[in-house]
């Protein structure tokens, strides 16, 4: 009797460990007709000067969006507000509200900002500057005091991850 039990419960997990695969086989292979594959929609700000120094503003794929550094330059790439570390971060934050507004965005669906500066202690003064920019809450990030920029005017440069959810 043990044996025909034992041969029994042999044979029930036997079958059931090869119907187990096929249905995890049927399962992904439904998951993979259904999986969309998003392309990178890339976004130039100054196409110009972007081309120059080989570089996107912007890429988005899918609901994620990565936004190169801001810095503070004119639509020439000619460097801005030199010495004025305040106006070069509103100069940053009025490029990257364009690149938002182009994606449908706004300062709300930033979820990284990374802020790099050669002069942090008056960054570290100028910091409340940004209470105007994140109204509901800020973002997660760095602030990181760096030798140099692109150009030896730049004095900060802000980057930003965004996530923009499905309306």
């Amino acid at each position: 009797m043990s044996k025909f039990l034992s041969f029994s419960i042999a044979i029930v997990f036997f079958f059931r460990f090869f119907i187990g695969c096929d249905e995890a086989k049927t399962k992904k292979a439904a998951l993979a007709d259904t999986t969309i594959i998003e392309r990178p929609e890339y976004f130039l700000l100054r196409p110009e000067t972007e081309k120059l120094y080989g570089y996107s503003h912007a890429v988005k794929i899918g609901n994620d969006i990565k936004v190169s550094g801001a810095v503070s330059m004119d639509d020439k790439g000619i460097p801005t507000a030199k010495g004025d570390l305040l106006q070069q971060m509103k100069n940053c934050y009025s490029d990257l509200e364009k690149i938002l507004k182009h994606y449908n965005c706004s300062f709300d669906d930033v979820v990284v900002e990374n802020i790099f500066t050669t002069d942090m202690p008056e960054f570290l003064k100028q910091s409340a500057y940004r209470n105007e920019i994140y109204k509901k809450r800020f973002p997660t990030g760095s602030w990181l005091g760096v030798k140099e920029l692109a150009l030896p005017e730049f004095m900060i440069e802000i980057e930003l991850e965004v996530y923009k959810a499905d309306e």
